[in-house]
């Protein structure tokens, strides 16, 4: 979006990290407002440099279940369009994925942006490590390299994009990230401002929805019912402890009420998951021998 300046250089250099194998470059114009798209049209490369345009600005998940849809390669990077990713990084990616990986991602370990926006990464990064026990730095890079059956078996939607190696790690495949160059913006100006912090933490229920607890949602909000549920046994004893104090009384009450509709909630789409048309087994097939 809004990088009329870097399309071309950014053309010039993947294509010459990838002369010596067969390739396309498709760019994703996501809603641009200046004359990025004319400026593709220039670079335009029939079955080479590809481009799609936006009606609008959908955002970066849009863009990548655009282009996971519409590329032919047996592998795919990739990368944001404001030269701040160094192409020459192309090759060390390709000798991660011969390791034996199906996923590699890249770690701006250090990062060329403002404090605003590298100290909530890192503890985004912190977080969503913890919670969904699988050890990443930088999960947020854009900058990775997958085999097409793992961009084929991701299913995206809202702002998943932000949680594409915890997704393909649940589905079994192999992550690893390595340690990449990043440079400073030469042009233009980020289009990600300290909200998205906050967007972040709310998808990140989601995916823990969708990977740890996707045939099992009760359990998911069984946990905290519980806990609820025993905070409101102990503040209806401190209740008869203070002689029916009034405040400790709808304390009391308003913990058991939410408690009662955590466990609803679960029992739902419990039902739903198991006798609804939303039924999907959460598996991945990796070999069959007929």
């Amino acid at each position: 979006m809004n990088e009329r300046d870097t399309v071309a250089q950014l053309t010039n250099q993947v294509r010459e990290q990838l002369a010596a194998y067969p390739h396309e470059i498709l760019f994703i114009d996501d809603g641009s407002t200046d004359d990025t798209w004319s400026a593709l049209e220039r670079i335009h490369v029939p079955g080479v440099v590809r481009m799609v345009k936006f009606r609008r600005n959908f955002g970066k998940t849009a863009a990548l279940k655009a282009g996971f849809r519409l590329v032919k390669g047996d592998v795919i990077f990739t990368m944001d369009g404001d030269l701040q990713d160094d192409p020459r990084e192309i090759p060390r990616f390709l000798a991660k994925l011969d390791e034996g990986f199906d996923l590699v991602s890249g770690w701006k370990k250090r990062r060329h942006d403002p404090a605003s926006k590298v100290l909530p990464s890192r503890v985004f990064n912190r977080v969503v490590s913890w919670t969904t026990g699988l050890e990443v730095h930088d999960v947020n890079c854009g900058f990775k390299c997958y085999r097409r059956e793992v961009a084929q078996a991701l299913r995206l939607h809202g702002e998943m994009h932000r949680f594409l190696p915890v997704l393909a790690h649940a589905h079994g495949f192999r992550f690893a990230e390595i340690v990449v160059t990043h440079h400073k913006r030469q042009f233009g100006r980020s289009k990600y401002g300290f909200l998205r912090l906050f967007k972040g933490f709310f998808d990140l229920f989601t995916v823990l929805l969708l990977t740890k607890y996707a045939d099992r949602p009760a359990h998911a909000f069984g946990f905290p019912a519980t806990a609820l549920l025993l905070l409101s046994l102990l503040l209806g004893l401190l209740c008869a402890v203070f002689g029916g104090n009034l405040l400790i009384a709808l304390a009391c009450a308003t913990v058991f009420l939410a408690s009662f509709l955590a466990f609803l909630i679960g029992w739902m789409a419990e039902l739903i998951v198991t006798t609804g048309e939303f039924h999907n087994a959460f598996y991945s097939i990796e070999k069959v021998h007929d």
